[in-house]
């Protein structure tokens, strides 16, 4: 079942960043970035947050599954929904522990196609 944009604003509500949060819709499913990095994942209208050493310490309780087949465990935090101030602790110190994304070569410019006179 893929996420629903609903669940989307409810995350993006309970989270309470503003523009700061935003998402990008992946194959059905959803990635939330904070500032720019990618902090979480929406699958299955569940929340999976990045697993690093700020899960293990501020949400330790969580229960993990992999968001996707395939997948390593991520932390399930569906239960810090109704906690703004834990679910905005908990994305923060996530966000501060990842590196920012690479920038993107800018693409080559394509050449022009030549153009063929008309057949007549």
């Amino acid at each position: 079942m893929a996420t629903t944009a609903d669940f989307i604003a409810y995350v993006a509500e309970q989270a309470d960043f503003g523009a700061r949060l935003t998402h990008k819709k992946m194959f059905g499913e959803y990635a939330l970035y904070l500032d720019g990095k990618v902090v979480a994942f929406a699958c299955d209208n569940s929340l999976f947050v990045k697993p690093t050493a700020a899960a293990t310490a501020l949400a330790p309780h969580l229960p993990q599954r992999p968001p996707y087949p395939g997948a390593k465990l991520y932390p399930v935090a569906d239960e810090l929904l109704d906690d703004t101030q834990a679910l905005r602790r908990l994305l923060t110190a996530t966000a501060e522990l990842l590196p920012l994304p690479k920038p993107k070569k800018p693409k080559a410019p394509k050449a022009p196609a030549s153009r063929k006179p008309p057949v007549r």
